[in-house]
């Protein structure tokens, strides 16, 4: 059985404003069962029923450090202080959440999901 949507939208809700993950990245949080179709397809059920509390679903991109969804999307990550090159890219090394979620044990040192 995979991941629920709710299992999905807490870890989406930790990323903090200023800062992205990706798909793939999400799905590795959220463990066994998971995979970036299904963050996708978790998001994009926000459209018709959302979540209380909110879930920051502009936080999300590709593994391209790109938005999949367009001009709200990069408008939206613009008002945190995200910044795009002039190819659209994050510069994920920069922006990128290091995944660290508050009820999970302390990472280990220098941990990064974009080292």
């Amino acid at each position: 059985m995979g991941a629920s949507h709710e299992e999905i939208y807490r870890v989406v809700r930790q990323i903090p404003a200023g800062r992205v993950a990706t798909y793939g990245q999400i799905a590795h949080l959220v463990g066994p069962g998971c995979n970036a179709r299904r963050v996708g397809w978790a998001l994009a059920a926000l459209r018709e029923d959302r979540a209380a509390p909110s879930v920051p679903w502009q936080r999300v991109v590709n593994a391209k450090g790109m938005s999949s969804l367009g001009g709200e999307q990069i408008a939206l990550l613009k008002e945190e202080g995200v910044l795009f090159d002039s190819s659209g890219r994050i510069d994920l090394r920069r922006f990128g959440w290091d995944g660290f979620i508050e009820d999970s044990p302390n990472p280990p040192a220098n941990y990064s999901l974009f080292a």
